[in-house]
């Protein structure tokens, strides 16, 4: 049977290898299992910026799932996927929007104790797979792009949180956690527009390495 990958785009020198697809699956599991953390907490608490980094922590959870099993693809197919992947970055930041306006209408001061060690959890967990992924960022074009920016925005984010909570304990308000939130939307709206170009330049790559 002829590859499927020659006959779809040409070969491609950037084929993830095996190791990084397993840091993927690993990177995928971390994600998914913090996110039922968070977000229990979150609704908890009533924390913005909990709720919209515990949507990002699923975000994250079905985005490296799709590049786990995208990655033996060729690059047209990966190109695809990323424009896919741009989009579905997109979503926490409209969740977050959501989320704020609601808030806005009862601008209540979250927990600072349940805020400050579920951030700082969340931040410990995207360091760790920050660690997984930085020596795979450069395999795999816009997939491996959209899990290291992912993974990296999220430290971010966390941090932000963390200052949140410093910020509440002199200023009784919600409105941190709410400008926080919006922030957290900001930085995934931004990565998307990033996987997209990545997405967009490999599929012209493709397209120009065909006979």
């Amino acid at each position: 049977m002829p590859d499927q990958s020659a006959s779809d785009g040409s070969a491609d020198p950037k084929q993830p290898s095996p190791p990084w697809r397993r840091a993927i699956l690993l990177v995928a599991s971390l994600n998914l299992a913090y996110f039922v953390v968070e977000f229990a907490v979150a609704r908890a608490i009533g924390s913005v910026s909990l709720v919209a980094d515990s949507v990002d922590f699923l975000e994250d959870g079905a985005l490296n799932l799709l590049i786990f099993f995208a990655a033996v693809w060729s690059v047209r197919r990966r190109a695809r996927v990323g424009h896919v992947l741009a989009v579905i970055i997109l979503v926490p930041a409209l969740a977050t929007v959501w989320i704020a306006i609601a808030k806005i209408a009862n601008p209540s001061t979250p927990d600072v104790v349940a805020l400050s060690v579920t951030a700082f959890g969340a931040l410990l967990v995207n360091l760790w797979c920050a660690a997984i992924l930085v020596r795979h960022r450069h395999v795999g074009g816009s997939l491996a792009k959209a899990a290291w920016l992912s993974a990296r925005n999220d430290a971010l984010a966390n941090v932000a949180i963390l200052a949140v909570a410093a910020v509440t304990l002199q200023w009784s308000s919600g409105w941190p956690d709410i400008v926080v939130g919006l922030g957290i939307g900001a930085v995934n709206a931004d990565a998307g527009v990033k996987v997209w170009r990545a997405a967009s330049k490999e599929r012209l790559e493709a397209r120009s390495a065909q006979p």
